[in-house]
C-alpha cells in the first residue's frame, strides 16, 4: 500500500515516523550527556537509517522533479552509505577492537569504491540501472560474507571468557542485527519488493535498538547503585556529589573517579562501562583539570573532603 502519491510504502512511513521520534528522543538524551560515545554511534546510525528508508521509499519517482538517474544513486548510495557504517558501529559501539582494519580501510575499499566506480560513474555515463546493479555488487556481496567472519572472529575473541547467559544472548543478537545488512547485496541484485526490503534491514535496526536501550538502562542501574554505595569510606553521599558538582564533574566522570576510587585499573573501568580504556584516560585528564588535582590521591582528597564553593575559588 503506497501513501500520499508517492512510491513509498506505508510500512516504511511507519518505520520512518517511530524513528523520528526515537531519533529525538535519543538526542536529547546526547544533548544533555555529550561525553556519551555510544549513544552519538547509535544516533549516527539512525539518521542514515532514517535517510535510507527515506530516499528508499521515495525514489525512484518521475513525478518527483529530480532526474531519475540522482534518484536512484541517491537510493543505493544511502544503502551503501548504512551498510558501511556498520562495521565502524560494531567496532566503537562494541569495542570490538579486530574490527579496525574493517570500520576504516576494508568499508571504504570494498564497499564504497565499488558503488563510486559502478553506481555513480558508470551509471551516469550509461544510464542502465541494471549493469551498474550486477557487476557493482559483486565485490560488495564477497566482502559482506568476509565481514560476517570477521565479526563473528571479534565477538568470539570478546566473549570467550564470559560464560553467563546475558552475554550469550547479547552474542545471538549481534548476529541477529547484522545479517540482515550483510544480505543487503543480494536483496538489491534481485530488485526484491520495497516491503520485504524495509522488514529485513528495519528489523536487523530493531535487535541493535533494543541491545543500546538494555545497555543503557543496565549503566543507568549501576550508576545509581554507585552513588548509593559511595560512603565506603565514611564521606557521605551528598558530600561527594556536592563536590562534584562544584567541580562541575558530569555523571560519567562521578562513575569513574568511584571505580578509581576503588582501585580499579583503566582498562577494568572501561570494559565495566562499556567504553575504551583510552576514553577513560581522557576522563581521568578532564576530571583533573576541572578539579585541578595533579594525581589520584590529590583528586580523592579534594573530592572527598566538605568543601564550600570559596574554598574551590581559593
Amino acid at each position: 500500500m503506497l501513501v500520499f502519491g508517492t512510491e513509498m510504502h506505508l510500512v516504511t512511513l511507519i518505520f520512518i515516523i517511530l524513528e523520528v521520534i526515537m531519533f529525538f528522543y535519543q538526542l536529547v538524551y546526547y544533548l544533555y550527556r555529550p561525553e556519551d560515545k555510544n549513544r552519538f554511534w547509535y544516533l549516527t546510525l539512525l539518521f542514515l537509517l532514517i535517510t535510507y528508508n527515506v530516499t528508499g521509499g521515495l525514489f525512484p519517482d518521475p513525478n518527483i522533479d529530480i532526474p531519475i538517474v540522482t534518484q536512484n544513486i541517491l537510493a543505493y548510495g544511502s544503502g551503501f552509505l548504512m551498510a558501511s557504517y556498520f562495521p565502524f558501529y560494531f567496532y566503537k559501539g562494541f569495542e570490538l577492537k579486530t574490527l579496525r582494519f574493517h570500520a576504516i580501510y576494508g568499508v571504504p575499499l570494498f564497499l564504497l569504491v565499488p558503488f563510486i566506480v559502478f553506481f555513480v560513474i558508470a551509471y551516469s555515463i550509461n544510464r542502465n540501472l541494471d549493469i551498474a546493479i550486477k557487476y557493482g555488487v559483486i565485490i560488495p556481496f564477497f566482502y559482506s560474507l568476509v565481514l560476517l567472519w570477521a565479526i563473528s572472529k571479534a565477538v568470539i575473541i570478546k566473549y570467550r571468557d564470559r560464560t553467563n547467559r546475558k552475554d550469550l544472548i547479547e552474542v545471538i543478537a549481534v548476529y541477529c542485527a547484522v545479517i540482515p545488512w550483510a544480505s543487503m547485496t543480494v536483496l538489491s541484485y534481485f530488485h526484491v519488493s520495497q516491503f520485504v526490503e524495509v522488514m529485513v534491514t528495519n528489523g536487523g535496526f530493531i535487535v541493535i535498538s533494543i541491545l543500546f536501550i538494555s545497555r543503557s538502562i543496565t549503566n543507568a542501574r549501576l550508576e545509581y547503585q554507585r552513588l548509593l554505595e559511595l560512603d565506603s569510606n565514611g564521606n557521605g553521599i551528598s558530600s561527594f556529589e556536592e563536590n562534584c558538582k562544584l567541580y562541575q564533574l558530569t555523571c560519567r566522570e562521578m562513575e569513574i573517579v568511584r571505580l578509581v576510587r576503588e582501585g580499579h585499573k583503566y582498562k577494568t573501568i572501561g570494559e565495566a562501562l562499556f567504553i575504551s580504556e583510552r576514553t577513560v584516560r581522557t576522563h581521568v585528564q578532564n576530571i583533573f583539570l576541572k578539579v585541578e588535582a595533579n594525581n589520584k590521591v590529590d583528586l580523592l582528597n579534594k573530592l572527598g573532603e566538605n568543601r564550600n564553593s570559596s574554598s574551590i575559588s581559593a
